[in-house]
């Protein structure tokens, strides 16, 4: 299961390189992302599996190769839920400070749902690449491919 708990750690960090950068590039660019939101959520799946199987390995007996490999290793689940929260509070700043929707013009209103989607995925971009140094952490400090 050790060679499981490897193979996921490396796509830990693929996954979500491969959604940060797609992420900052369409950030970048100021435009919403329909790929980038399918790539965050496989990143997350991805994080939740590898989170879960050392887990697992910890409660059959495992022992973590050191310490920090379990704070590494756990870390990335906390930085999917946190970055999620301060998504979801970035689209109500960007809400309340458009006042009443509903009064707003259709154009508006595109361009404010623009907005908040493009601010979200620069909140949950950032998030992806500290998931990345996280990850890159946990691999190093459980001894990477031995």
């Amino acid at each position: 299961m050790t060679g499981l708990h490897t193979s996921l750690g490396v796509a830990v960090l693929a996954a979500n390189l491969l959604a940060g950068l797609w992420g900052a590039a369409s950030w970048l660019k100021g435009g919403p992302s329909p790929v980038f939101w399918y790539l965050l959520r496989a990143a997350q799946a991805v994080v939740v599996a590898q989170v879960a199987l050392g887990l697992v390995l910890i409660a059959t007996g495992r022992p973590s190769p050191d310490g920090l490999h379990l704070v590494y290793g756990i870390s990335p689940l906390v930085v999917t839920l946190v970055t999620e929260a301060m998504r979801v509070g970035a689209s109500q700043r960007e809400l309340e400070a458009a006042g009443d929707v509903h009064a707003l013009e259709e154009r508006e209103q595109v361009a404010l749902a623009r907005r908040m989607v493009v601010r979200e995925m620069g909140v949950m971009t950032v998030g992806t690449l500290l998931i990345v140094t996280l990850a890159l952490r946990a691999f190093v400090s459980g001894g990477g491919f031995r």
